[in-house]
């Protein structure tokens, strides 16, 4: 049986009862306040009633949402102590107009009442939001002496019930009437809680930077105007309207952070008013100096002042918004950022880590929750690398590489980002992508070359042990049989030498066939040129299509290799044109321009819709690969199929 899901439920249906029974409570009060004398009953404006009928309502429709919110867990407990606190103070001057026992006991219970629902919300609220558990275990003693502050307001209160002082009908607790240590336990214990949430601002998520945004705004606020409270007489309108705010900020934070855009306002607010900190400093200071050096000329220092402080607006401003939005959404320059992306990536030792490098980078620049960099490769496959959680409805940026889809960028964020840095960004991620996918493809080429050459390697022993050895070995024993045939019978020894002779043949042409297979003899003996051109004179024999080979350029001192990887590609090439094009010609045209430039084309039938590289492609393209070059196979211009190849020749040549 799961207890904690069981005892979350419980808490879940008693929430809207206890929010009922504290505004009921509220509404006991105000009535029972018409039957009491005007000089001790409530006041309506008290900032307990306040909380009683603002925090227990939306503590209400979190904890029915969320059963198991410790946030609205103490926002609940906190607004019923204020309901019946409230009522309390007017229950207890009842008790005492009528002469009833008790009314003591309702003033003791007053003041632990007003403690708990003061210090709690003000001192615990801000070590726990959100996530109800403190940023890190070194805020775990704050927590602690938060919790203590009640009990020890509450024990001072008991010893000196003086201490506490009403004004407007509202209790205060000032500072400068109570133990230094009380004062600085409460005000060193709200110093923690807002530290808290600057470290949690700092290390959190875009999202939950976001909920902190909604609450510390309207918070600080609120807090401020209760403890100037505490030593002077302030506005009540201001500081219940400011305590209202306060628990809809919450509701908002919690359950709908991402429908209101707190982050310009958080922003234009600490922008400004440091704005009206700097140009006043700079004004006041400029019209202390002229009058110092000017005597008599208060008029023309104050103007001076002005002119100056006017000057210096608008530069003032850009920087503190520069510096306001690094502090709230980070580094926004997209320059900079893909500087920063480049600086990393240099620190990668392999794709799949620069990869990842980027997803982190990106994500943090995007302010995203997640972020899935996807790399697609010639032949279709997929690498990705991913950082944090996309989400339900991630955007999309294909990333492509000079006009050519390398992959995609996925991201998860509240709304979309800026346009000039999500395509900088794009930019250098698809030169990233670009990158990665040229490594992939240089690795399984290499790969298929060893591939290859071991495949080679075990077709050449497999034909020199089962062929060519099994063969020499019978040639030396027809000799031996021969020689010893000779001196009784040198007739029966004639036909086994020419036996031998015939065995030597065959043997003859498995080993042409075998060099063959190495290295064309046409190669030696006619040249690429010609070799090619007698290639397409056999192919072009019985029903084969007419080819036509033209070359430019000097071809006489090709590297080998390159010799070698041109005639393979040309004669598969032709071989496909013979088997499968149903063409009537062919145009075969070698061409040296830095590299060596192989084209095949036919007027044939064309590829099929959804063609499938065979052994043979495979191997035009691994044999252009081995080189560092390229092969492609597609429609020509004209239709049929064409077959491109670049073959670099700036090698050794041999």
């Amino acid at each position: 049986m799961d207890t904690a899901g069981h005892g979350r439920g419980h808490a879940a249906r008693a929430a809207v009862p206890l929010a009922l029974a504290a505004v009921l409570a509220v509404a006991a009060t105000l009535l029972l306040g018409t039957r009491l004398p005007a000089g001790t009953r409530l006041v309506w404006w008290h900032p307990e009633i306040v909380i009683a009928l603002f925090w227990t309502p939306v503590a209400a429709a979190l904890l029915r949402r969320r059963p198991g919110l410790r946030v609205g867990q103490l926002m609940l407990g906190s607004g019923f102590s204020a309901a019946v606190y409230v009522l309390v103070l007017n229950l207890g001057p009842w008790f005492t107009l009528h002469g009833w026992a008790g009314a003591g006991f309702l003033r003791w219970l007053g003041t632990w009442l007003w403690a708990v629902d003061t210090y709690a919300l003000t001192l615990v609220l801000p070590l726990i939001f959100p996530d109800g558990r403190v940023v890190t275990r070194w805020f775990r003693p704050g927590l602690w002496l938060a919790w203590l502050v009640p009990v020890v307001v509450c024990v001072h209160l008991t010893i000196d019930p003086d201490a506490r002082r009403f004004h407007n009908g509202v209790s205060v607790y000032p500072f400068e009437k109570i133990p230094v240590a009380i004062s600085v336990l409460i005000l060193g214990t709200l110093a923690g809680g807002l530290l808290s949430l600057v470290v949690r601002f700092v290390r959190s998520a875009p999202d939950v930077r976001r909920q902190i945004a909604w609450v510390v705004y309207p918070g600080v606020i609120a807090q401020a105007v209760i403890f100037v409270g505490e030593n002077s007489a302030i506005g009540d309108p201001l500081r219940d309207l400011s305590i209202a705010a306060v628990p809809i900020c919450i509701g908002i934070a919690i359950r709908r952070y991402r429908l209101y855009d707190i982050d310009l306002v958080v922003s234009r607010t600490l922008v400004y008013a440091g704005l009206v900190v700097v140009i006043t400093g700079v004004y006041f200071a400029l019209v202390g100096a002229a009058g110092l050096l000017a005597h008599g000329y208060g008029t023309l220092a104050g103007l001076a002042g002005a002119i100056v402080a006017g000057a210096v607006f608008e530069p003032v401003r850009r920087r503190l918004q520069r510096a306001v939005d690094g502090l709230i959404h980070g580094e926004r320059d997209p320059y900079r950022i893909a500087d920063r992306l480049n600086r990393r990536l240099q620190t990668a030792v392999d794709p799949a880590a620069a990869l990842a490098v980027a997803a982190e980078v990106a994500r943090s620049a995007l302010h995203a929750t997640g972020v899935v960099i996807e790399v697609l490769d010639r032949e279709g496959r997929t690498v990705s690398a991913e950082d944090g959680v996309l989400g339900d409805r991630p955007q999309l940026i294909p990333l492509v590489w000079h006009g050519e889809p390398v992959g995609r960028l996925l991201f998860g964020v509240a709304r979309p980002p800026d346009a000039r840095l999500s395509g900088i960004l794009a930019r250098n991620l698809a030169e990233l992508a670009n990158a990665a996918r040229l490594t992939a493809d240089v690795a399984r080429s290499r790969e298929r070359i060893l591939r290859t050459r071991e495949e080679e390697r075990r077709r050449l022993r497999r034909d020199l042990h089962d062929g060519l050895g099994p063969t020499l070995a019978s040639l030396a024993m027809t000799v031996d049989a021969a020689r010893i045939t000779l001196k009784t019978d040198p007739e029966a020894a004639d036909a086994l030498l020419e036996n031998l002779r015939t065995m030597m043949g065959r043997t003859i042409g498995d080993i042409r066939e075998l060099v063959y297979g190495l290295r064309p003899p046409a190669l030696d003996d006619l040249g690429l040129a010609g070799a090619i051109q007698a290639l397409g004179g056999v192919v072009a024999t019985g029903d084969g299509p007419r080819v036509d080979v033209h070359v430019e350029g000097d071809l006489e001192r090709l590297p080998a290799a390159a010799e070698v990887a041109a005639y393979r590609i040309v004669q598969e090439a032709l071989t496909n044109v013979h088997r499968h094009a149903k063409a009537d010609s062919a145009v075969v045209r070698l061409y040296l321009n830095g590299d060596l430039h192989v084209t095949v084309g036919d007027d044939g039938v064309g590829l099929p819709p959804r063609m499938r590289s065979g052994i043979g492609m495979s191997s035009m393209r691994e044999r252009a690969a081995e080189l560092g070059g390229s092969c492609t196979v597609g429609p020509g211009p004209k239709g049929g199929t064409l077959v491109r190849a670049r073959l670099p020749v700036n090698g050794a040549r041999g």
